[in-house]
């Protein structure tokens, strides 16, 4: 039962390994029917429950009716627990818990409970939560009887390395502490809407006409580039106009009237600043564009990205740097929550409130956290775009290619969507007839369209050998 209740119940593995083993010997098995109330509000708890199998909803009433009623009702699925604090306290239920369909469950009784001395155990996980919150600078001033409650608040969950944590963090009604490891914070970018990336893009895809390179040494000099700066920075203006009205008062003294309209198009600007203007080559890229609010852009460049924000290490929070911020002073961007292998205790935002006094309210009054804009995260996320790729042509200049490639084993191919070229974005190919096939991965997110997710981008640029010519030769500096 034990190796079961791991691999299926999420909930399972949250706590420790001696109290698993002792749930193990007193779950039995329970099947309940569609709206079959399992725990009623206001009556004493006696068992608590995995749920190995359906969903349930955690209502307010008595017989679980606004659970089919609700548009949006809360709801626990497999792998979730509920009951626990009905067989450590003599308490009455706060709410119902009632199914939503058929549903299978593993159940622990009261009476098994405290044979097995299962309280024991639980009391050890709840006192090393309790020195953990004791610890921590923000919960100084608060009681040990309130600390307490904050215990039996939190719901303590472990995630293993890679494990989703939340979608959304800023929208959840939860905060998290980090008892145990760590986690990230990354962000979703839709590269489209960022005019840098735009630039970048276009600056990148020029060198697929095998244009001069750009170097110090073939640069224009101070002077020329001030008159080219001159001449683009003056407006583009007809001035046919003052030739008519010169026309009109020469002729005037002899009579003669002018009443013939002069081509005013933009080719007969003056021959003076006509030639001098350079307007910017269209693009000879065979592939098809989208609009965007700064241009054309290949259809394939639309893509998105993950982007890293930080870092959150143990004993600190998330989801309480806005927490008594006004509504319209919210940073509602949707920022995601990955674990690297962490242990979370949740509570919920309404309760902590209830619980903290004036002083943790004055130091979470302190406590800002300003993330980066999303143009931050394009720049960030393009220069080390452009760093890995000139690292790779470093590392193939600097070390002497070998003489014959390594043995790799033939290994036969899975089926599935993952394909590690698909999250490599290369813009070399958009001139050629053939493309890679490349997996389109969907993002989750209600804010975008569906976008093809990226984590690397490769752009044709100038090979090291061209800005170095003294180093033509691979390996010559080894």
């Amino acid at each position: 039962m034990d190796f079961v209740a791991e691999e299926v119940l999420d909930s399972y593995r949250n706590y420790s390994e001696p109290l698993q083993l002792l749930l193990a010997r007193v779950m039995r098995f329970e099947r309940f029917g569609r709206r079959r109330v399992i725990v009623k509000k206001g009556q004493r708890g006696n068992s608590f429950y995995f749920i190995y199998l359906g969903t349930v909803a955690v209502t307010e009433d008595d017989d679980g009716s606004s659970a089919f009623l609700d548009t949006h009702p809360i709801l626990l699925h497999k792998g979730d627990c509920f009951g626990e604090l009905g067989v450590l306290t003599p308490s009455l239920r706060r709410a119902t818990v009632v199914c939503m369909e058929e549903t299978e469950l593993l159940v622990v009784d009261r009476e098994d409970f405290l044979a097995n001395k299962l309280d024991q155990e639980f009391q050890k996980d709840a006192q090393h939560r309790f020195e953990f919150f004791r610890k921590m600078d923000l919960f100084e001033s608060l009681s040990d009887e309130k600390l307490w409650k904050l215990v039996t608040l939190g719901k303590v969950e472990k995630f293993s390395y890679g494990q989703l944590i939340s979608k959304d963090f800023v929208e959840s009604s939860s905060i998290m502490f980090v008892s145990k490891g760590s986690c990230e914070v990354l962000r979703l970018i839709d590269l489209r809407t960022s005019p840098f990336y735009y630039k970048w893009i276009w600056q990148h895809l020029e060198l697929i006409d095998n244009r001069p390179l750009k170097t110090h040494l073939n640069e224009p000099s101070p002077v020329e580039r001030f008159k080219e700066f001159q001449i683009k920075s003056y407006p583009v203006q007809d001035f046919s106009f003052l030739k008519l009205k010169h026309l009109q008062n020469s002729w005037e003294p002899k009579g003669t009237s002018f009443s013939r309209r002069i081509n005013t198009s933009g080719n007969t600007l003056p021959k003076m600043l006509g030639p001098k203007i350079k307007s910017r080559n269209p693009h000879s890229l065979k592939c098809s564009m989208i609009s965007t609010k700064y241009g054309d852009l290949p259809e394939e460049a639309a893509v998105g990205a993950y982007i890293k924000i930080h870092t959150v290490e143990e004993g600190e929070t998330v989801g309480l740097h806005q927490i008594l911020l006004p509504e319209n002073e919210h940073d509602m961007r949707p920022l995601i929550l990955v674990s690297l292998g962490a242990e979370m205790i949740r509570v919920r935002k309404e309760k902590f409130c209830e619980l903290i006094d004036s002083e943790v309210t004055e130091k979470l009054s302190r406590f800002k956290v300003n993330y980066p804009s999303d143009e931050d995260l394009c720049r960030k996320f393009l220069q080390q775009s452009s760093w890995d790729s000139f690292r790779k042509d470093l590392l193939r200049l600097l070390v002497k290619p070998r003489q014959r490639p390594p043995f790799t084993p033939i290994r036969p191919k899975k089926k599935g969507i993952y394909s590690p070229k698909s999250l490599i974005l290369d813009l070399c190919s958009f001139n050629k007839e053939t493309k890679p096939c490349h997996t389109v991965f969907v993002a989750p997110q209600k804010y975008l369209l569906p976008l093809r997710i990226v984590e690397a981008i490769t752009a044709p640029r100038y090979k090291i050998q061209e800005l170095l010519p003294q180093y033509k030769n691979a390996g010559v500096l080894v």
